[in-house]
């Protein structure tokens, strides 16, 4: 029990000191801090005043009003430092004039207000005030006098000290930022750079393609009309990559000419699905369908961009994995959600190396599931019940679309 009772008396202790602390540090750094030390110097001030009693070359009520001029001055010291510590060095200057000794408090107060000071002003600014207490060292050589000199020099050198500090680590701070910021931007500009260089390589073979595919179209003799279309479709498809990728990219070439600047028109939407789904008909030669369900509202321009890339690769997948089969493009608009769902008809894949989402193998599917994840939605790829390939994407709409 006994041991019980030291450890009660221990936590309550502890306690008394947390919050004695903790009144302490809501205090500090506000200007209740500045009112408390003036009210305690002040009467610190007061009461030597009156100790001294008739013993002073000065009758009481001047040494009463010194005492308050040398102390409560503190109090305006973070709105008017200079005023504050013009009237504070003036009382203490009064007192070392006379042949009393000055007060301890008016002392204290004096060093506390140069120190604020110079944390705050230039040396030029704080200097001067050092200079009644040299002369008073010097000229009228007393304890006191030396003391305060001493003691004023050593909150004037520790402020100015302070001060610099702080000065030095607000340029270290403002040079490292000034320096990520030229890292940022060369950065930038090094991906530009790399941007504009394949934006240049690829558009030249993209180019080429479609120049080759023109050409073969035109100087092959008796080339069926099934091959004349094939080639036209590849003629067709090179030059809509071409300016896609350079109304993708175009912004980044500054340096063309006018006449030959990309022309930059917005980013496609679900209004350019039926156009998607009849060039995917008409490259393939199978049906291709689109389907709408549900009220059809007016969406945000990256779910519309992320629903048609989405269809766009699904289309592309279904050419180049199950050539000749038929696909289904479903939108499907609920109060929740956009479904969109992307179905054939082929003999179906290998879902562990073709679709694998995290292998390398499905980059395009990877990307689809990128930019479906980029507007909170999700995507899932499976097997059809007619032994093809279902890829759906669902897709939030935000509570406030009409």
């Amino acid at each position: 029990m006994a041991w019980r009772a030291d450890n009660d008396d221990v936590s309550q202790v502890r306690e008394l000191g947390d919050r004695a602390l903790a009144a302490v540090r809501s205090i500090a750094g506000t200007r209740d801090a500045f009112v408390v030390v003036a009210a305690v110097l002040g009467l610190l001030a007061v009461v030597e005043a009156g100790g001294r009693g008739d013993g002073t070359s000065m009758d009481l009520g001047t040494a009463f009003l010194l005492g308050l001029l040398s102390t409560v001055p503190l109090v305006f010291l973070p709105t008017h430092p200079v005023p504050a510590t013009l009237a504070v060095t003036l009382a203490n200057s009064v007192l070392l004039a006379s042949p009393d000794p000055p007060y301890a408090a008016g002392l204290l107060a004096g060093s506390i207000a140069l120190y604020w000071l110079a944390r705050r002003r230039s040396r030029r600014v704080v200097f001067p005030f050092l200079l009644p207490f040299v002369l008073f060292a010097l000229g009228a050589p007393r304890p006191e006098s030396s003391v305060a000199l001493v003691l004023m020099t050593a909150a004037v050198l520790l402020g100015t000290a302070v001060r610099e500090r702080g000065a030095e680590a607000a340029s270290a701070a403002a040079g490292q930022a000034t320096a990520d910021t030229l890292l940022e931007y060369a950065a930038r500009g090094e991906r530009a750079r790399i941007a504009r260089e394949l934006h240049d390589v690829v558009a030249h073979h993209i180019s080429l393609i479609a120049v080759q595919a023109e050409t073969a179209r035109l100087t092959t003799p008796g080339l069926p009309a099934e091959g004349t279309q094939r080639l036209l479709d590849i003629g067709d498809t090179a030059r809509s990559a071409l300016t896609e990728m350079r109304r993708l990219l175009g912004v980044l070439r500054e340096d063309v000419d006018t006449d030959t600047r990309p022309v930059r028109a917005p980013q496609p939407g679900l209004e350019q699905l039926n156009a998607l789904v009849d060039e995917a008909r008409a490259s393939s030669g199978a049906s291709t369908r689109l389907i709408v369900r549900g009220c059809v509202v007016p969406l945000d321009p990256g779910v519309q961009l992320t629903a048609y890339r989405i269809v766009q690769e699904a289309l592309t997948n279904v050419r180049r994995h199950a050539p000749g089969a038929a696909a289904d493009v479903e939108l499907d608009f609920t109060a929740e959600a956009l479904r969109v769902r992307i179905r054939d008809n082929g003999p179906g894949h290998d879902f562990d190396h073709d679709f694998d989402l995290d292998g390398a193998g499905g980059h395009g599917l990877v990307g689809m599931r990128e930019r479906a994840a980029m507007v909170s939605g999700t995507l899932t790829v499976g097997r059809s019940a007619s032994g093809g390939l279902v890829v759906e994407a669902v897709v939030p709409i935000p509570p406030d679309v009409p």
